[in-house]
């Protein structure tokens, strides 16, 4: 039947008892599904993980400005990985890092939530940050 018009006999469940075919035009059939797939890709939106790095003696300014980066990181829906990276004696002092981490999550506090509290790896204490 499916040679006199001149289409495709596709099996479709092999498991079945009897099995189970399908008289189609195959080949439009993957033209078909490549087209929904590229829909799918159209319309999703991939999430990026930004990073801002710290210092533990950071100056006011400074953390303003990279306070301001984060926002608008968070802003475009992409997430935020803050990071303080400690050298020497710092690492004796991780309570520095940590304060500047919970300020920072303080600071974002109206547009973002804190997705992973501060912890370290290492010898850097990082937090992540996502939009609500």
């Amino acid at each position: 039947m499916a040679s006199n018009r001149g289409l495709d006999l596709v099996e479709v469940s092999p498991d079945a008892s009897p099995p189970v075919c399908k008289i189609m035009d195959y080949g439009k059939y993957k033209y078909q599904q490549s087209k929904k797939e590229k829909q799918t890709k159209k319309k999703q939106h991939v999430i990026t993980v930004k990073e801002i790095r710290l210092r533990p003696k950071i100056e006011e300014h400074d953390f303003n400005f990279k306070t301001n980066h984060a926002r608008k990181f968070l802003e475009k829906g992409n997430k935020v990985k803050a990071s303080v990276l400690l050298r020497g004696r710092e690492m004796a002092h991780k309570e520095f890092a940590e304060d500047l981490l919970q300020r920072m999550a303080k600071e974002l506090d109206d547009i973002a939530k804190v997705e992973r509290e501060p912890t370290m790896e290492g010898r850097t204490m990082i937090m992540f940050l996502t939009k609500k």
